[in-house]
């Protein structure tokens, strides 16, 4: 079945329906990552935004539900360039045009990614339509992309009630804001217990709970959208509990402080960005998901002072926050599959939970 892209600039890119045929209006972005499309498909940050594949060919090796960061997918539709359609690998359960189908999120395949992607990074990330319909519009359609703009998707993702990971460690509080699974995974591999918290949750139960650490997870849509959260993490932020945020609550935190967030001409998504840590120099190969990003000029250097840059374009991947027990990083130390360089960024967080558990 004949299937369309429409962009908010006019563009129209004629390709094959893959997965569900139902039609789908939202922020088109591309992730450069040349495996992990599973994770990619189930990651809660990409609510509110259809995703273009840069490697050309995606599902060569199947589906592992083991793989999936959460529940179900939460991108709003699916492009690429060529899909394999027969996966080789001995731990695939299911191939990804069933998988499209089966929680009924549309697709494209069969169109020049690389024109599309060019597209946005020289006009910045837009809007878009994915439709089968042939005898579709333009204006009307135009019409629709023009009025688009994401809802509140954080309490979309999040979870509906606390739950447990049980671990005899340190016990950290996660705050679900669109938390991958590898976030509370690479806590319990430590040993943490680890309590993963709605976004909706106060501060005064998570604080109440006495948690040697708290942990502010990744997530989807504008940081400035959440200002109920915003509200929750300052008075998080003025305890002396031993704090560790990542992506959007990396950002949260730094709203919650005073700072600013702008919004990136096309985003950071990818397997492969490097990023440096400003104290030793050192460069490390990075996974990432955002479309924000902290403004270093709003900073107060009395509050907080940059760890962490973008060794491409020079923008915030990191925070260290004066006379407090707090780190945050724009990127994810978690990712899986994908570069393992910053992991370590977990010890860190246990060593603080230990050296403020022992003065």
């Amino acid at each position: 079945m004949k299937a369309f892209l429409i962009l908010e600039d006019g563009h129209v890119f004629a390709g094959t329906s893959i997965g569900s045929t139902r039609e789908v209006v939202s922020e088109i972005v591309f992730n450069t990552s040349m495996t992990g499309y599973l994770e990619v498909l189930t990651d809660p940050s990409y609510s509110g935004q259809a995703v273009v594949m840069t490697y050309p060919l995606i599902g060569n090796y199947g589906i592992c539900y083991e793989d999936m960061e959460s529940d179900r997918p939460w991108v709003d539709g699916y492009i690429v360039r060529e899909l394999s359609r027969i996966p080789s690998n001995f731990r695939s359960q299911d191939t990804i045009q069933h998988f499209l189908e089966k929680y009924d999120i549309p697709g494209i395949c069969g169109i020049d990614t690389r024109a599309l992607t060019k597209i946005l990074r020289e006009s910045g990330t837009m809007n878009g339509m994915i439709t089968t319909n042939e005898n579709y519009q333009l204006d009307e359609v135009m019409e629709k992309l023009k009025a688009y703009h994401t809802g509140d998707e954080v309490s979309k993702v999040s979870c509906r009630e606390k739950y447990v990971l049980p671990g005899d460690g340190y016990r950290v509080a996660l705050l679900d804001i669109g938390a991958k699974r590898n976030i509370a995974r690479s806590l319990n591999r430590r040993g943490c217990e680890v309590t993963v918290y709605p976004s909706s949750t106060s501060a005064e139960e998570i604080i109440a709970a006495q948690p040697d650490g708290i942990m502010l997870s990744n997530g989807p849509g504008d940081p400035k959208a959440n200002e109920t959260v915003i509200r929750e993490i300052r008075k998080l932020y003025e305890t002396d509990i031993p704090i560790f945020a990542i992506c959007l609550g990396h950002q949260l935190m730094a709203l919650a402080t005073g700072a600013d967030t702008f919004k990136l001409k096309y985003g950071h998504r990818g397997g492969n960005h490097p990023v440096r840590d400003l104290e030793n120099g050192r460069v490390y190969i990075s996974s990432q998901n955002h479309g924000y990003a902290v403004d270093t000029a709003s900073l107060d250097p009395n509050i907080a002072v940059p760890a962490f840059e973008n060794v491409n374009d020079g923008t915030n991947e990191g925070l260290r926050y004066i006379g407090k027990n707090i780190f945050t990083v724009q990127y994810h130390p978690e990712a899986c599959p994908g570069p393992q360089d910053s992991a370590y960024l977990f010890d860190r967080f246990l060593k603080m939970m230990e050296v403020k558990k022992h003065a």
